[in-house]
């Protein structure tokens, strides 16, 4: 099996990320999941909700007991949150975990901004999950947060 075209989808994932309404406490963030080489669901921050993330967003139109999400790869233009200020709602990083997806690609990891210690990458690769930084990619997908302190 050849590897998927990993620019070509965080590409993608970058310019849903630009369809984020602009907030000045979060992240805009663009995720696109991928089976058998092609889309089967994207999204984006606030898309359905002002509190709703990418990852979440894109999970959301899946049915959880999807096959394809065992085979998938996720696109995130941002390491997937492993804690949120909304306690009601799971961390991305569970949700990925919980979906069984077996591959993640981000761009960027969470700078401390909002998280002091962000650990989704950490988190994912303790349980298995391949998880990819494409950090030439790191700038485009930064550029549409650069309203919030990035350090």
């Amino acid at each position: 099996m050849t590897e998927p075209d990993h620019h070509y989808w965080m590409n993608r994932a970058i310019d849903l990320s630009r369809q984020s309404p602009r907030a000045p406490g979060a992240f805009s963030v663009g995720a696109v999941i991928v089976a058998d080489g092609a889309e089967i669901s994207t999204g984006y921050s606030r898309e359905s909700d002002p509190k709703v993330h990418a990852e979440e967003s894109a999970l959301d139109k899946l049915d959880p007991r999807d096959p394809r999400l065992r085979r998938a790869t996720l696109y995130s233009t941002l390491e997937p949150c492993s804690e949120r200020a909304t306690k009601t709602r799971p961390p991305c990083t569970d949700r990925v975990l919980g979906a069984g997806i077996p591959v993640v690609v981000i761009a960027w990891r969470e700078p401390s901004t909002f998280v002091e210690n962000c650990v989704g990458v950490e988190k994912l690769r303790e349980r298995g999950v391949r998880v990819l930084e494409l950090p030439d990619l790191a700038d485009a997908a930064m550029a549409v947060n650069r309203h919030l302190d990035l350090s």
